[in-house]
């Protein structure tokens, strides 16, 4: 951090602040101009022996409503396990006063943030996703705009937004199941919240299926890299456009299991995208009839059945 100061032995500002020693250092002479023990950095403790240190308190999280700065009295059930009943109900009315000096956000938050940690947890989100729909839901419950609308649901399009964000694909059918809301209803609410928030969010790119879906039907690397070509070239052929991203990633997989000889059911493909197999086979269709993929498909039945053939 640059000071505008003067250096008194050679007169150069080139002067900066060394936070680890506390010192005012010309960068020319080398002259140790203060000694400002002042010490920016984070608080450590030294819990046990050794180099090994711990930060002093928990770290500020979103996901906590007071961000984890207030101390709770506690659970009900801690509570009734201390000795004697004197302290028992001294600790239950400090609970029962602090839930009344809470005002009605703090309230609200409390219980928002518990539900978004147990659907991102059902979800497997990543820790970074989280802390993003808890922004985005402070910055929904600051401005008023929960009102007329269920917090499961508002809970569940931020996580959608999040999810949007960060490029994590994720179905507004699989957040629907996580927290028992309708497809709908998240819909509209995801829509409304970007709207009035002016959030910019990218369009879903069905290569950011390809992997988990891949991996939940025990596909083949080679069958996923296949799938990636195929998407590619529907991109070229302009096929992506204006269809679902989990609709055109499933049936590349599909087509790419054929190819490589992985037998996949389209109930077992569509299941795993949460769509329908009417939409599976509408893209299976599109897929094959555009870039020319029914020649290969045909090559490769008459192989499998050559092959079985032979063995017999």
């Amino acid at each position: 951090m640059p000071f505008i100061k003067k250096c008194p032995e050679c007169g150069s500002i080139n002067v900066v602040y060394d936070e680890q020693k506390g010192e005012l250092v010309c960068q020319d002479c080398g002259l140790v101009i203060e000694e400002k023990m002042v010490d920016f950095g984070q608080e450590w403790h030294q819990f046990e022996e050794g180099e090994k240190k711990g930060r002093g308190g928990a770290p500020l999280s979103m996901q906590k409503f007071d961000k984890g700065l207030t101390t709770n009295i506690g659970e009900i059930s801690d509570i009734y396990k201390l000795a004697g009943s004197k302290q028992t109900r001294k600790f239950l009315r400090l609970k029962k006063w602090q839930e009344r000096v809470s005002t009605s956000i703090e309230r609200n938050l409390r219980l928002a943030m518990s539900e978004l940690r147990r659907v991102a947890s059902f979800l497997n989100l990543p820790n970074v996703v989280k802390e993003e729909a808890s922004r985005v839901y402070n910055f929904v419950l600051q401005r008023g705009l929960v009102r007329g609308r269920s917090m499961e649901s508002v809970i569940a399009a931020c996580i959608y937004a999040a999810c949007r964000s960060y490029n994590i694909p994720r179905t507004l059918d699989e957040i629907a199941n996580a927290s028992d809301v309708e497809r709908k209803e998240i819909g509209r609410t995801y829509r409304f919240i970007t709207r009035k928030l002016v959030i910019k969010v990218t369009p879903s790119n069905p290569k950011d299926y390809i992997s988990r879906f891949a991996s939940i039907l025990h596909l083949s690397p080679k069958a996923q890299n296949d799938a990636l070509k195929i998407l590619k070239k529907a991109d070229i052929f302009e096929l992506t456009s204006g269809r679902g991203p989990a609709g055109i990633a499933a049936a590349a997989l599909y087509v790419a299991a054929l190819l490589n000889g992985e037998k996949k059911t389209q109930r077992e493909v569509a299941d795993v995208a949460g769509i329908t197999e009417v939409t599976i086979r509408n893209r299976y269709k599109e897929l094959l009839d555009k870039l020319g993929l029914e020649e290969k498909l045909k090559i490769k039945e008459f192989e499998e059945k050559t092959d079985k053939g032979k063995k017999k």
